[in-house]
């Protein structure tokens, strides 16, 4: 089917009839709606399972981990409600999981990690609770981490930031505290980290090199104080950054990348002053 449209209706038990099925996509029609029919982790060749853009509802299916052969599943934008099934961390073979934009609650499961293949885990924009599983920090292929919009808690797991190829980072908008890692900011791979609205506090590490590379950082709205990391001016590059509305106090460091950042990345903090705030006194 092609990737656009309006169509209603649902999916039919029958489809599990045709059990060479290798490939579902079911994908921005809009309005197909009803449960996703369970019997569909019958289909052990399946290797695609697309249904992004829809009206689904309902659980996903709590033995979807028997889909061993699965390397996607898509089920962003649409009302699927329940918890992640722990079966999921049975599917050997994944490598693009997208759950954005659902109702999905309860936990990550623990042992998350297990799904080696990953490069992509999209859960954004649920009402997921409970910790970070630390066992994510095994997944060895995974690129993209997208936790944000969540209800997540605790900590953030010291060792995301030695993981060999993440480079996308999105946990904002939870209620995760403690310090932020200093393996997160001394030059991981990461480009893009996202930590914006939540409880972290503490210092902002002084451990920026010639290895830190930010596309974009966000630190904002948290409860963060100190001092702005003089060590920035030393990352190999710095694009996006912001660190408004936290607890910071002292001068704005000078020299690159500060040169060529707004104000809008340091309002509404304790004390901070310089450029290209007010001067210091």
């Amino acid at each position: 089917m092609g990737r656009s449209g309006y169509m209603t209706g649902v999916i039919s038990p029958a489809i599990c009839k045709l059990d060479r099925l290798s490939t579902i996509i079911i994908a921005d029609w809009k309005a197909i709606s009803g449960k996703i029919p369970t019997c569909i982790t019958t289909l052990s060749f399946l290797r695609v399972l697309d249904l992004v853009g829809n009206q689904f509802s309902g659980p996903i299916p709590y033995n979807i981990g028997r889909l061993h052969r699965l390397t996607v599943l898509n089920f962003a934008d649409n009302q699927i409600n329940g918890v992640i099934p722990s079966s999921i961390v049975q599917m050997s073979a994944l490598m693009h999981l997208d759950l954005r934009s659902n109702r999905i609650t309860g936990e990550i499961p623990t042992e998350f990690g297990n799904l080696k293949m990953l490069s992509r885990a999209l859960l954004s924009r649920n009402l997921i609770s409970g910790s970070i599983p630390s066992s994510i920090s095994k997944i060895y292929r995974l690129a993209d981490l997208d936790l944000s919009v969540n209800q997540l808690s605790g900590t953030i797991p010291e060792s995301f930031g030695r993981m060999p190829v993440l480079s996308t980072l999105n946990l904002d908008m939870n209620k995760i505290s403690g310090q932020i890692p200093t393996t997160l900011l001394s030059g991981s791979g990461l480009s893009i980290l996202n930590l914006s609205r939540n409880a972290l506090e503490g210092r902002i590490p002084d451990v920026f090199g010639e290895r830190s590379y930010f596309t974009a950082l966000d630190l904002s709205y948290n409860n963060l104080k100190g001092p702005v990391p003089k060590s920035l001016s030393s990352a190999s590059y710095v694009g996006h950054l912001d660190l408004s509305h936290n607890h910071l106090c002292g001068p704005i460091p000078t020299g690159s990348p500060f040169n060529h950042l707004e104000a809008s990345s340091f309002m509404n903090n304790d004390c901070l002053c310089g450029s290209p705030l007010k001067r210091c006194t």
